[in-house]
């Protein structure tokens, strides 16, 4: 309908100018001066244009101040079409300021800071709880940025990698004493929305929780000991015939469970050092192929020759970190395959480079775990097959001490596992992690 109209409009105006024109060479006629009177008459209708474009100009600089006159041809239809687009704009913004007061407000109730940021990390606008948490001013902070403001090295290294899938803690720039979570969430075009949350209580409540477990656990040490004595010191007497005898069979069962409670404080005890300090490891340079041939050897005493053991060790490949983390790792990954695996299976066991930096991997022909079983495995206690594990003498404490004891390599550890088939335990060390050592033979072990 519009088009129609805009094409008739023109028509009009093309009508006008042919119409005046046409006039002008008439009356210049009478004269004998037809050609300068039609080049007045087009003067006059471009100086009328020339003063249209003028008026055009002025409302586009100040629209507030500069009106559009009532005109009627082609100026008029333009006039009416740029009103109309300011009419719709007016809606729109209004619409646009109307959501982002709502934004600002549901954002500004959330307990959780949250500070939009742009593509450069320049602070755009934040809410009250960020100005809490960060200690951040308006407007003095608004385009400064965030780097420069929180200058912890954790969050200055998230920053700049660009990944932000996962999310960091840092003490907060305005009380040491408030642990804070930073997660980046990136949306729009290069924009960024930084959530801040306080998770010191949530801190505090874990480290009581390890303290906890750590000092429980390190008392109940001297009670076991004593227990464990004095049945070992009443095991030979029930062997006779006298009048203990009757408790060989208690006696026994009282030892085997002495020694499953004492293995089950020492594997909480080792967890708790674990995660009592993430960060904080030795940087040895460790010998893994001594060290893995080592483990292997003790392993296969635990196998009693139910198991047959295939290994593949690259012998020039070594790690720096502490000694006490990697024998966690490599015992309780090659003693749950033992455990895990029926007699007349086989256990293969590889130590090689990779291109992320050297992989240590564990594989058996065991009953296997299922699917939806696999993202619990390294939760403290959590066993697929609770009956199976204490028959085993299992604490289910094993791969959570594996998980923790990988952080401090700031590596990972990959479960591959299917029923009835078997599983792979893959852990991957990082390339800083890795080192060369003098070459040697390949080492390649294999028992019946």
């Amino acid at each position: 309908m519009r088009q129609a109209r805009l094409a008739e409009t023109w028509r009009h105006e093309l009508l006008k100018l042919g119409v005046l024109a046409l006039v002008g060479a008439a009356l210049g006629w009478l004269f004998d001066h037809a050609l300068i009177a039609v080049l007045f008459v087009l003067a006059g209708f471009l100086a009328s244009h020339l003063r249209h474009l003028a008026i055009l100009r002025g409302w586009l600089m100040s629209p507030k101040t500069v009106e559009l006159p009532d005109s009627g041809g082609i100026w008029g239809e333009i006039y009416d079409l740029l009103l109309d687009l300011q009419r719709k704009n007016r809606k729109k913004k209004r619409r646009l300021t109307a959501m982002l007061a709502e934004f600002q407000a549901s954002t500004a109730a959330l307990p959780d800071g949250a500070v939009v940021l742009g593509s450069r990390g320049e602070i755009a606008w934040f809410n009250q709880a960020a100005q809490t948490l960060l200690g951040l001013r308006s407007p003095q902070d608004v385009g400064l940025r965030i780097p420069n403001l929180i200058r912890h090295p954790a969050f200055t290294d998230y920053f700049g990698s660009g990944e932000f899938s996962g999310e960091v803690e840092a003490p907060s720039p305005v009380n040491r004493a408030k642990t804070l979570s930073l997660r980046i969430i990136p949306y729009g075009n290069n924009q960024r929305l930084l959530i801040v949350r306080d998770v010191s209580e949530l801190r505090r409540l874990e480290t009581a929780r390890r303290d906890f477990v750590a000092n429980a656990s390190h008392e109940l040490r001297t009670p076991l000991t004593v227990l464990r004595g004095y049945l070992e010191m009443m095991e030979p007497e029930a062997q006779g015939k006298n009048g203990l005898a009757a408790w060989r069979g208690p006696l026994l069962e009282m030892r085997n469970q002495a020694v499953r409670m004492e293995a089950l404080v020492n594997d909480m005890l080792k967890l708790a050092r674990l995660e009592a300090d993430s960060s904080h490891m030795k940087d040895d340079h460790l010998d893994v192929p001594t060290l893995l041939q080592r483990t292997l050897d003790e392993v296969r005493a635990l196998s009693r020759g139910n198991h047959r053991f295939e290994a593949q060790i690259q012998a020039d490949i070594g790690l720096v970190g502490g000694e006490a983390e990697l024998q966690s790792i490599l015992t309780n990954l090659l003693s749950n395959a033992v455990r895990y695996t029926p007699a007349g299976g086989v256990i293969r066991v590889r130590w090689e480079a990779a291109p992320e930096g050297a992989r240590f991997s564990v594989a058996d022909t065991g009953i296997g775990i299922s699917e939806k079983d696999l993202p619990r495995l390294t939760e403290r206690f959590y066993r697929v097959d609770v009956g199976r594990s204490r028959a085993s003498g299992g604490t289910g404490l094993g791969l959570s001490i594996v998980k923790h004891a990988l952080e401090r390599y700031d590596a990972r550890l990959e479960i591959e596992s299917e029923l009835g088939v078997g599983s792979s335990f893959i852990c991957h060390f990082p390339v800083h992690r890795v080192e060369r050592l003098p070459a040697r033979l390949e080492q390649g072990v294999s028992a019946a």
